[in-house]
This record gives structure tokens, C-alpha cells and sequence, in this order.
């Protein structure tokens, strides 16, 4: 490689690797408790404790689950209904009106086999995991949060790949993986940087491109509402929201019956953000892990009770879905999360060796080799 095109590629190295240097380290250490958060939110959430019945107990119609959910709010509406997949539990989320904002909304579950309310959940380190979410997630600033943490993302990628560009001819008169031990501090700290740099390379890839599509999640769900969404639902258009719901029930049998093999994620009512002024819009997910993150929209006349239409999403929402667990290993597992939690801390090492290469360069002992930043 000419002498030139070393020094171009070190300048976009350089200044790609300090802008989001810091930013990095924040996700990098945010994230390692997130890897975790079920397994940390199962040890210090309580779930509230169901009544025991006999096993094989008949399940209430969620017609009746919905009625029960709206005497004790009333006034409100239905906004969503969710389904716990491991416990018989329908989750009921109302409001004041059918677009209320999420400070309006009240959440509550009920025991599918009784019908009964249940205490909300409860634990110390709620409030603790629900900061990190949001510091790694948007920094507290909503969406341009999100969009800023993209683009450091997206400045954490041309970092590596300008590393990978340096560290070729940077390794050429040196044996794979050498430490240089006998020499300065500098120099084996440059050695130990590019070498467990370059070792996390593709999951160093892979998370962070996966977190920049996650930072556009708001952007990409609007546009499938007014591309996607809104088509299915022209004839529709302008329609007031009815004041008699057909049955929930028979809309998620409906949507069951027309998409074989999945089961519901969640239900949304008409008027709210995932459905139209006119129908029940039924999200069922996949039944094993591969498949349980992609989502199919089913869409029942609230009215009538009539199927309306069935369309898999599209591939910018299915790329999103699948992007949100890979991001923090959700897809194997403990024994995943621990190998994606490794990875993190190597990552932090990583970092923090690139800054204090950059730092201990100012001190004028002379020039440094070439150093790979890699992040996670």
C-alpha cells in the first residue's frame, strides 16, 4: 500500500475513532447489563403469583378479559391487549381516547383463567434497568437522540474498516497475533489493541450496524404506517372509530386461521398508533425462536367481524425486527448473552486502549504504529 493511501486511511481512522470514541464506551458499558436484562429483571421483579388451579383449567374468552379490564377503568378504552407466552396472562393496555399519548395509558393483567386483576410488578432494580435502556437508547433526547447514536454508529464502522485497511500492511512484518513484549508499554498496549480488535471484527460489525437500524426504528415504523399500513386500509379512510367492537376473540381466531403455525403477539384497537379508525389489528409472531421476532399484521373489520387482509411485512420491518435481539444476543439463550457479554468487555478494553494510544501519543516519544479502534 503506498505511503499516500496509509496516511489517508489513518486520518479517517484517527478523527472516525475519537468523534465517537466516547459514545461507544457509554453504549459498550450500558449494554453489558442489558444483555441481561431477563435474566436481572427475573431476579429482582416479582410477577405477580397466579391462583392455583387444576391443570388444563378452561381459559376466558378474551372478550371477557376485555370486559373486566374496562370495569375497572371506566371511562377508558381499549388500546392494546398483549399475551405473556410462558403464563396464562393477557396484558390490557386503556386509555382516555383511542390515540392517547403513553403518559394517559394504564397497564394492567389479568389471569386468563379467572379473570382476576393482578398486582403489578415489582422490584428494586426496575427503575435502575429502565435508565440504562433509556441512556443507551436515545440519551434521554427522544428521537434525535436515536439518530445522533446512529450516526456515531455509522462513524464506528468506517472506523473499522479503515483499521482493517491499516492493520494489513501494519502486520505484514509481524507474525499474526505477536506481542511485542520486550518492548515499551506504548507499543505492547498497540500490539494487544489490534489483536483483540481484530479478533471481535464481525461481532464488532454486526452490533454495531444492528444498532444503527435499531436508532432508526421510529423513522422506519412511520414510513411502513403511511406506505404498508395505509394502503390496506384506504377503502377504510375516514370512517369513525365504532362504538361496538366485534369479538376480540373471534378476530384473533380469524387471524390464527389465516396464518397457520403463529401465535398473537399483540392486538391492536382501532384509533391507536398500529391500527386504523376501523379495524382490530392482530400482530402474531413465529413459535420458535428463529421466527418469534417476525411479525405478520392480520386486519379484521372491527364492525362485522370480517377478515380484511393478511400481509407479512416488509423487508425493512422484518430487517428491524430481527435486528432489535441480535443486537443484544437474544437468540441463544444464556449461553449467547454470556459470549455477546465477553465480547462487550473485550470492546471496553479495546476502547480504552485506542484512547490512551491517542493520549499517550502527545507526549512526543515518538510515533506509534498503526492501531485498529474497534467498539461493540
Amino acid at each position: 500500500m503506498r505511503t499516500g493511501t496509509i496516511r489517508a486511511w489513518a486520518f479517517v481512522h484517527k478523527w472516525s475513532s475519537l468523534v465517537c470514541t466516547a459514545f461507544l464506551l457509554m453504549l459498550c458499558v450500558t449494554g453489558l447489563p442489558l444483555i441481561f436484562h431477563d435474566e436481572i429483571d427475573g431476579l429482582t421483579r416479582e410477577p405477580a403469583a397466579l391462583a392455583r388451579l387444576p391443570e388444563g383449567t378452561a381459559l376466558l374468552s378474551l372478550d371477557s378479559i376485555l370486559d373486566r379490564a374496562l370495569r375497572t377503568r371506566p371511562g377508558e378504552v381499549p388500546l392494546y391487549m398483549s399475551f405473556d407466552t410462558d403464563r396464562p396472562v393477557v396484558n390490557v393496555t386503556t386509555g382516555p381516547v383511542p390515540d392517547a399519548p403513553p403518559a394517559a395509558m394504564h397497564f394492567m393483567s389479568l389471569d386468563q383463567r379467572t379473570g382476576q386483576v393482578l398486582p403489578a410488578d415489582e422490584g428494586a432494580g426496575a427503575g435502575i434497568m429502565d435508565f440504562l435502556l433509556q441512556l443507551h437508547t436515545d440519551m434521554f433526547l427522544g428521537l434525535p437522540g436515536m439518530l445522533f447514536l446512529g450516526a456515531m454508529g455509522l462513524l464506528f464502522a468506517v472506523a473499522i474498516v479503515s483499521g482493517v485497511a491499516l492493520y494489513a500492511p501494519f502486520m505484514a512484518r509481524l507474525p499474526f497475533g505477536a506481542i511485542r513484549r520486550t518492548k515499551r508499554m506504548r507499543v505492547r498496549w498497540t500490539d494487544y489493541h489490534n489483536l483483540l480488535g481484530v479478533t471481535t471484527l464481525l461481532w464488532a460489525l454486526v452490533v454495531g450496524l444492528t444498532g444503527v437500524i435499531n436508532t432508526l426504528a421510529t423513522p422506519v415504523t412511520d414510513y411502513w404506517k403511511a406506505r404498508e399500513l395505509a394502503a390496506l386500509i384506504t377503502p377504510y379512510r375516514g370512517l369513525p372509530v365504532p362504538r361496538q367492537l366485534s369479538s376480540v376473540q373471534d378476530a384473533v381466531d380469524k387471524a390464527m386461521q389465516a396464518a397457520p403455525g403463529m401465535r398473537p403477539q399483540f392486538v391492536a384497537f382501532p384509533g391507536g398508533t398500529f391500527s386504523s379508525s376501523h379495524h382490530l389489528a392482530i400482530f402474531l409472531q413465529g413459535r420458535t425462536t428463529a421466527t418469534e421476532k417476525l411479525l405478520t399484521p392480520v386486519l379484521v373489520d372491527a364492525r362485522s367481524g370480517a377478515l380484511s387482509a393478511v400481509k407479512p411485512m416488509p423487508w425493512y420491518m422484518q430487517a428491524l425486527l430481527l435486528s432489535q435481539p441480535l443486537h443484544f444476543g437474544d437468540y441463544g439463550g444464556l449461553p449467547l448473552k454470556i459470549i455477546w457479554a465477553l465480547l462487550d468487555i473485550v470492546s471496553i478494553i479495546v476502547l480504552g486502549s485506542g484512547l490512551y494510544l491517542w493520549i499517550s501519543k502527545g507526549n512526543g516519544r515518538g510515533r506509534a504504529p498503526m492501531s485498529l479502534t474497534m467498539a461493540g
